[in-house]
């Protein structure tokens, strides 16, 4: 089949399930979208070629209410079978995820003729490492050495409780009531008590291991293996981009969903960071490095000595060189972490000497545990009597190599010079007080998300689609396609598919004016407070307050009235789940129930009709770029004669800001009134540019008394 056939077939398994379902009915804009998708997917260059080919990739806006879950789902899912390929769903957050893998997939599944497999991928860390918990209860944690890649100030539970939580693990593992995944649990253990249990790639021998054909996380590993459709997010998938958790893009369909999150994920996910204070684990990985290599006769551990002792010195040295240089910004404090930032990521040279050193024995030890692990692999399929010994001997050495890698990636780079014009790493230290620790912390982060994913993930994809309820930014998608690094990439095809809902009929924006300028707080939040309780007294079902801070929300509560203070749900004041159930019961009883949240209860809260009829917004979500990547990424944009705030501040504000207020309308026949407190949304012009941005609302301004 041609590409034009296997997409008009994907649109036609669209068509049928559309027509299959009673609860659904044909929409214009979720059609569009099913075609894009296809078309897209279709033109997808799959498979190992000599010269890498353009990718196939779609940017879809789809309002709320278009249903993109089936408008993409359907046709890739539909493609994937016919070209005998898999496809790879990464959504951003958890709630989305269930919903796809408990609800969405499986109605699907009912509708579509052809049979497929679908399962939720997750990363190897949320799984139990049966080796390890054997170890632990056959000894203390501190003799199996396995609390080495936590940090020392986590003080780990007492012995007793300790071994009574493994033991419990194990009996529930031991009868099948438990399959080893840490999500499963009715009552999730600590980090404490997880940390030293979870499964990690450093110190796993796969299938050398004695454990391996009962092993949870290779369980799952085999279900992705026979599943068609495999649901992951954003940080699995991309930090398992050199790895083979997830099938290879090359071969399989992309859907990237709730992709305004994709930028974010991308700089964290390669930022590094080292801890110059505790070094403690050098002593303890050398000892292991040596033992274990001696007993397997490694030539390579003759090097072990130099390298921890010179990074030893080394770490030590860069940790007094800092605290002397910056001993002004680098003040202890109980009160938060002292911070101080590399201008333009410039390493003066009193700390260049430690840092090249450092570099060089990390990259040096890493080699020796290389060798070293790799002569534990033969060694354990060579005697796999002695397997279960020599399976230990690996996991001890693995639980330290990440925290060697660490030290290697961060100094890595912070060593590294852009050149040109190119924009430079963020580089900045950290100091803060730990109990009785002052911890020093080396940190380091690319600035520009859209580089990162251009030399990481896009280079391996053949054919994506991107989709998210906000990509634009006053109407355009520039400023999304360059923090995804598609800008210019090859054939990128755009695509904003409008909500059907009737916005200037079922709701009203009021812009309302205060007095003070939002710009000042001390003046304008006490306003703000005034204007919002009187509007909250009007109340009589369900409402939303969002605060750009925790001191505004602090403020109001302490300013509610006796009257209003029964109906607020404060966020962090009660479990998440319990807080929603709550509101949904009060406004079931016909009770009014107002949630005062920060910015995570600005995205991803479904409170349709009468759960959500009023929103109250009370500042622009401006996040100013005052974080250590954000300050560098500000520093080099004016270098380069931009402008921080009307390229970067703006724009992700809009996005934000849309993310907000599509709390409020939710259904086809909800009703809802958005206030905004923040003047600066009409009076100004890149308030009109935000505004821009937002559903169409009637827009009603409203003048302080």
């Amino acid at each position: 089949m041609s590409a034009s056939e296997w997409a008009a077939h994907a649109v036609q398994v669209f068509d049928d399930v559309v027509a299959a379902t009673p609860s659904l009915r044909p929409r214009a804009g979720q059609h569009a979208m099913a075609e894009q998708v296809a078309k897209t997917l279709a033109a997808a260059p799959l498979g190992k070629e000599e010269a890498a080919p353009v990718p196939a990739i779609a940017v879809i806006q789809a309002g709320t209410g278009v249903g993109k879950s089936l408008a993409y789902s359907a046709p890739a899912i539909a493609l994937a079978l016919q070209r005998g390929v898999r496809v790879i769903i990464s959504t951003a957050t958890v709630a989305l995820q269930e919903q796809l893998v408990h609800k969405d997939l499986p109605a699907l599944a009912a509708q579509i003729p052809q049979p497929f497999r679908f399962v939720l991928a997750k990363g190897r860390g949320r799984f139990v490492c049966q080796l390890k918990l054997e170890r632990l209860l056959s000894t203390t944690p501190e003799e199996a050495g396995l609390f080495d890649d936590a940090p020392a100030a986590a003080a780990p539970p007492t012995a007793s409780a300790q071994q009574q939580a493994y033991a419990s693990l194990s009996q529930a593992l031991a009868s099948s009531q438990w399959d080893g995944d840490r999500d499963s649990l009715a009552t999730p253990p600590s980090t404490e008590v997880w940390g030293p249990i979870a499964a990690e790639g450093s110190s796993c021998t796969g299938k050398h291991c004695p454990l391996f054909q009962n092993c949870s996380y290779f369980a799952r590993r085999k279900e992705l293996a026979g599943a068609q459709v495999i649901v992951a997010n954003h940080d699995l998938l991309l930090s398992s981009l050199s790895g083979r958790v997830l099938p290879e893009l090359d071969s399989s369909l992309l859907i990237l969903d709730e992709a305004h999150h994709l930028p974010a994920t991308a700089l964290a996910q390669f930022a590094c960071t080292m801890d110059l204070s505790r070094l403690q684990w050098l002593e303890r990985l050398s000892s292991r490095a040596l033992r274990i290599g001696q007993l397997l006769e490694v030539e390579e551990i003759a090097d072990i000595p130099e390298h921890i002792s010179g990074l030893r010195r080394h770490m030590t040295q860069l940790a007094q060189d800092v605290q002397a240089h910056y001993s002004d910004a680098l003040q202890p404090s109980r009160g938060g972490p002292a911070r101080v930032r590399l201008p333009q990521g410039m390493v003066p040279p009193v700390l260049q000497t430690s840092l090249t050193a450092m570099e060089a024995h990390s990259s040096g030890m890493l080699a020796v545990l290389r060798a070293i692990a790799k002569a534990l692999r033969s060694a354990i399929k060579e005697t796999p009597e002695q397997a279960p010994q020599l399976a230990n001997l690996y996991a001890q050495l693995g639980s330290l190599a990440p925290r060697l890698e660490a030290v290697y990636d961060t100094t890595t780079l912070l060593l590294h010079q852009a050149e040109g014009k190119a924009a430079p790493a963020a580089k900045w230290f950290t100091l803060e007080m730990d109990d009785q620790w002052v911890a020093l912390h080396a940190h380091a982060s690319p600035i520009l998300p859209g580089n990162t994913l251009r030399q990481h993930l896009w280079p391996l994809v053949r054919g994506a689609v991107l989709t998210s309820a906000t990509m634009t930014s006053a109407g355009s998608f520039d400023f999304y396609l360059r923090e995804t690094g598609l800008q210019g990439l090859g054939q990128v095809d755009t695509l904003e598919v409008a909500s059907p809902f009737n916005y200037p009929q079922q709701g009203v924006l009021w812009a309302h004016h205060t007095q003070a300028d939002p710009k000042y707080p001390d003046v304008f939040t006490p306003e703000m407070v005034r204007t919002l309780l009187q509007d909250l007294s009007q109340v009589r079902t369900g409402a939303l307050v969002l605060f750009t801070s925790r001191e505004q929300m602090r403020q109001a509560v302490d300013a509610l009235p006796q009257v209003l203070r029964a109906s607020v749900l404060v966020q962090n004041t009660m479990a998440r789940t319990t807080l929603l159930a709550t509101h949904r019961e009060r406004v079931q009883a016909q009770q009014p129930s107002i949630i005062f949240g920060m910015q995570s209860f600005g995205e991803g809260l479904d409170l349709p009709g009468a759960l959500c009829a009023a929103l109250f917004i009370t500042k622009l979500p401006f996040t100013p770029p005052d974080d250590p990547v954000g300050e560098a990424r500000a520093e080099w944009l004016r270098s380069s004669g931009g402008n921080p705030f009307t390229e970067l501040v703006v724009p992700a504000t809009a996005i934000r800001l849309a993310q907000w207020v599509g709390r409020a309308i939710r259904t086809e026949h909800d009703q809802a009134q958005v206030y905004c407190y923040d003047k600066r949304l009409s009076t100004t012009a890149y308030g009109q540019l935000i505004l821009k941005s937002l559903p169409a609302f009637q827009v009603k301004q409203r003048f302080a008394q």
